[in-house]
């Protein structure tokens, strides 16, 4: 079958301005209307989940916030908080980007096995997390024994302790998010290095780190944010003591009960953090297409 000139020359066109225009799709009856069952429900979710969000700024105390947020107590939350969240998120970052890299670039029995066990915390109730960490790294647990007996050290109650819940329902997103790179990343340029002499780790140093490093600071983003707002395996695992385990999602629980202004700062300082994550991935996230 033969194309017409005209085609051709229409195509050749089209190629030369970068391909054909992409046509808008639209709804259902022109683009003109929404249909009322869907409109009232997609409404009604919209606002559930929004309004909750304008009544913790409505009700904010902002004449008293920085006498608040400048208080002993919240400032050694906040403090702990944000040293403990890095300390999680670097854990991750030693711990969860060799683990992606297994995941992603090397076939062994039972990989489907070992990814769901690493995104079981995504789903886990996180008290469940806090008694399985005490369970494994108590004083009496299967490892907690024996580093003290043989090392002197405890966790449990501890800011290390901390720093272990955090690490522990952060490192699955870190995980994620780099092996999801990784799959993405061309691998013959990881072939090609080895090919002309760099061993695995070199080329996984100085190739394939560069070109999955947008995936690391993701999920490292993603891995401080979980972090800095954990509270179920925290508080099982490490206690909530001020000054030493009370991180402000725990200071937010305490103070609720005694000084609601003080929960409500504190719960504002938590949403800017979640939503200034949310703006520096936003061209994951905030975009289509």
């Amino acid at each position: 079958m033969t194309v017409p000139s005209s085609s051709r020359a229409d195509a050749a066109t089209e190629t030369l301005r970068g391909g054909p225009r992409r046509r808008r799709v639209r709804t259902a009856g022109g683009g003109r209307g929404v249909p009322l069952p869907l409109l009232v429900p997609a409404l009604m979710g919209l606002a559930f989940l929004i309004v909750p969000l304008i009544a913790l700024l409505v009700r904010a105390p902002w004449r008293s916030m920085p006498e608040q947020l400048t208080g002993a107590e919240v400032w050694q939350a906040l403090q702990l908080s944000l040293i403990c969240a890095t300390a999680a998120t670097a854990v991750s970052l030693v711990l969860g980007v060799p683990l992606a890299w297994l995941l992603a670039r090397v076939e062994f029995p039972g990989r489907g096995l070992v990814r769901a066990l690493v995104t079981l915390p995504l789903v886990l109730p996180p008290v469940v997390g806090g008694v399985a960490l005490l369970m494994a790294l108590g004083r009496n647990g299967v490892v907690g024994q024996w580093l003290d007996a043989w090392f002197g050290i405890t966790l449990p109650f501890t800011t290390a302790g901390v720093v272990v819940a955090e690490a522990f329902v952060a490192m699955p997103f870190l995980v994620i998010s780099v092996e999801g790179t990784l799959r993405a990343a061309d691998p013959r340029y990881e072939e090609a290095a080895t090919t002309l002499g760099a061993s695995r780790f070199t080329a996984f140093r100085r190739v394939t780190l560069p070109l999955i490093a947008p995936g690391i600071a993701a999920g490292a983003v993603l891995a401080w944010a979980r972090a800095l707002g954990e509270f179920g395996a925290t508080i099982t695992f490490a206690g909530n003591f001020p000054g030493r385990t009370q991180t402000m999602p725990l200071a937010v629980y305490l103070a609720l009960q005694s000084a609601p202004e003080a929960a409500v700062a504190l719960s504002l300082v938590l949403l800017a953090v979640s939503v200034a994550v949310l703006a520096g991935l936003r061209d994951r996230w905030m975009t289509a297409g």
